[in-house]
């Protein structure tokens, strides 16, 4: 167990590595009730979502999810969230678990006549069973019909005779389930997924295993890959702004970085010397020059075998085969750039 954004997380419970092949394999569930949730509700909350987040909201219909972020004024990372469309006049916003009290003052900030903005992240406890069998092991728990919930969209239904709301969303790059229950419910959801889960080998996961998972999938983690200094062009992330559907925090900034262009990108690197990249390890374009970045993501994951890592490197050099330098403990370590994600899976 350690600290975690307020929280007391578990880091692994049988072992990383087998966490991780379970969730690549069979299913693991993850207690990630540290997540943040904010509400908006009222006649003008599409109005105050738009113009908090930089994805078009527009594109939502009820019971859809879209990945989004809020940026600050000059176009950088304030949190990326999850965005639920539970009506046209209700959003639920799931936001990471350290930022969640500024992200909740930031967004009163901008709050509006018609649109309430609340903090009901102590109301929501959140339960991830993710990989390849987790429709099989949730179906019989819930009276959702799983099959009809497509990526990135959500029911509400009960499981384990408990009301939650059923997202096909997840961290880990394989299809699996958020479960959201009232809080002072979430342990007997948890066990009995668990115990639902036994006979197919279903087993409890640790922050560990959700950080390799993300990594080897690609997916960024705010405070190493993103943050307040990196924006959505440089993280490879513009796919999630939406500049034609008008206003929204931070789009002047993005839009004169999109005309002068970027000068760093975040690239996917394997080591192809002897030793494994680490967060702030520096990285150089050769071992003669001097640090252009640090790796902002990097360890040796279960699945592809070998060290991996991200890291923002000059716009020049983000072509897969391009050779990057790893100080590793101040000893020069041989990388190359590598298409991302580095695993994808199969259906």
């Amino acid at each position: 167990m350690v600290p975690f954004g307020g929280w007391d997380m578990p880091v692994e419970y049988s072992g990383l590595a087998d966490e991780h092949r379970a969730v690549r394999t069979r299913a693991g569930l993850f207690d990630v009730s540290h997540m943040g949730e904010i509400r908006v509700r009222g006649p003008k909350a599409f109005e105050t979502v738009q113009r908090l987040t930089c994805n078009d909201v527009a594109a939502l219909d009820d019971g859809k999810v879209q990945y989004s972020a809020f940026l600050t004024e000059r176009g950088t990372f304030v949190d990326d969230l999850l965005t639920y469309r539970i009506a046209a006049d209700d959003y639920l916003l799931v936001v990471n678990a350290s930022n969640t009290p500024k992200d909740v003052a930031w967004a009163k900030r901008q709050e509006s006549p018609g649109a309430a903005v609340e903090d009901e992240s102590a109301i929501w406890a959140q339960l991830a069973l993710q990989g390849p069998l987790a429709e099989r092991v949730l179906q019989p728990l819930t009276d959702v019909k799983l099959a009809d919930v497509g990526y990135y969209r959500f029911a509400t239904g009960h499981v384990a005779g408990v009301t939650a709301l059923v997202s096909r969303t997840g961290y880990t790059g394989e299809d699996g389930f958020e479960v959201y229950v009232h809080s002072d419910r979430a342990a007997a959801v948890w066990d009995a997924i668990l115990e639902a889960g036994r006979p197919d080998g279903v087993i409890p996961a640790g922050l560990g295993a959700r950080d390799t998972l993300r990594l080897e999938a690609t997916l960024a983690l705010y405070g190493n890959d993103i943050d307040d200094t990196t924006t959505p062009w440089e993280a490879n992330l513009g796919w999630i702004v939406k500049m034609k559907k008008g206003d929204f925090t931070g789009r002047e900034a993005l839009a004169k970085q999109k005309e002068a262009g970027v000068t760093r990108r975040l690239v996917g690197f394997e080591v192809t010397g002897r030793g494994i990249a680490r967060h702030g390890f520096p990285v150089s374009v050769d071992p003669e020059s001097g640090p252009v970045g640090v790796v902002t993501s990097g360890t040796q994951t279960p699945t592809v075998g070998k060290p991996i890592g991200l890291a923002y490197v000059p716009a020049g050099r983000i072509t897969p085969g391009t050779s990057l330098a790893i100080d590793v403990r101040g000893r020069s370590v041989a990388a190359r750039v590598v298409p991302t994600p580095f695993y994808r899976r199969k259906t």
